[in-house]
Formats: C-alpha cells, structure tokens, sequence
C-alpha cells in the first residue's frame, strides 16, 4: 500500500455520517407528501429504481441529483445532508470538515472558499472501493486530479481508468459518471463550477 492510498484509507475511516441515514430522510420526507417513486424520480431526471436505492441507502447521487430530489420532495439540501460550513481562504488538512453522503461509500473535505463571485467549488472526494454514481449532465465544467489510488470515469460511453497522478477536465454538460471498481481506496480533488451548497446558501438570503 503506498503512502497516498494509506491516507486515503484514513479519511474514509474517519469521516462521520451526519445523523440518519439520507436514504431514510428522503423516503419519509416523500411518504410526508404522498409522492410517489415515479414522481419524484421525474423531477429528479433519475429512474425510480434508481431512487429507490438512494432511499435505502444501496446508491450514492451526485449532490446534483440529491438537489434534484431535495426540491422534488419540497426541502432543502440542508434536511437531507450537513453541508460544510464556510471556510476562509486557507485550509488544514487536520480541521477540514468531513461528510459523507446517505454511506460511507463517498466521503467529502471541502477546500475551496465561499467569499463574493467565487465561480470555483473544491473538494477531496475519498471512494471506498464498491462506489459507483449515476450518469449526470448539467452546466458547468468539473477537473478531476487522482492523489491516490484509481478510479473509472465513464465520459460519452467511453471508460477511462485513471491511476495516481493522472487528470482529465470536461465540460460537465457530457455524460458522465464515476466508480471505484477497483480493490483499494480512492482520493481524487474534484474541482468544479457547480456549487449546490453555495446556490442553496444564496437562495435563502
């Protein structure tokens, strides 16, 4: 085990879940306003058997989806998942915050800073092996960087397996999804032009 997957095994390790699991949240929430699958799966641009796995914790969204979802069901981000808090310009590898989304299967350390026309959202994803997402597409361009381990990324249909080191950069409008076939841990720095977290905090001002 080199030293980069090594560190990619302790974040996983460390990372807490934020109370109930978020599959169980998003059922209740749907049951409370009589929807059904299907329903909310239309809003969403997910299929129900797939929503249906998110509600019993055996998938993980993209936090595209689970916005999707999240005004599907009529809550906010913030009732189904503890996001981030703001962060100053600096951060520590030591005091970063970690999350993970409904399973330990994906964990999050926020690194970017939220501060006025900020246009950029960072973060260090571990993926435990067994995580696949969903095909998503929506606006804006996404640069993956690998610090640990490997991961597949499935661009237009076409499979790329990434290793240490390796990067790719696309506009996030092509479809596209990521997993973790692989036997050992993964930690890549995913940078994009979509902050969910950042829209939802301006939403509510």
């Amino acid at each position: 085990m080199t030293e980069n997957t090594k560190r990619a095994t302790e974040a996983a390790a460390e990372a807490e879940p934020a109370g109930p699991r978020m599959g169980r949240r998003i059922r209740t929430r749907r049951q409370k306003e009589r929807m059904t699958l299907q329903a909310v799966a239309d809003v969403a641009r997910i299929s129900p058997g797939y929503l249906s796995l998110i509600e019993r914790d055996k998938a993980v969204p993209t936090l595209t989806t689970l916005d999707r979802i999240a005004r599907a069901i009529g809550t906010g981000l913030d009732e189904l998942v503890s996001r981030p808090g703001p962060v100053d310009c600096m951060t520590r590898a030591e005091t970063r915050p970690r999350f993970f989304l409904g399973s330990d299967l994906l964990g999050y350390e926020r690194v970017s800073a939220q501060f006025p026309g900020a246009e950029l959202s960072s973060y260090v994803l571990t993926a435990a092996p067994g995580y696949a997402s969903e095909t998503v597409m929506h606006d804006g361009e996404e640069q993956v960087f690998v610090l640990a381990g490997r991961m597949r990324l499935t661009l237009d249909g076409a499979e790329f397996d990434l290793g240490q080191g390796d990067s790719v950069h696309y506009t996030s409008e092509r479809p596209h999804a990521w997993a973790n076939p692989f036997p050992e841990p993964a930690q890549v720095l995913w940078t994009g032009t979509d902050d969910i977290f950042a829209r939802r905090q301006i939403a509510d001002v």
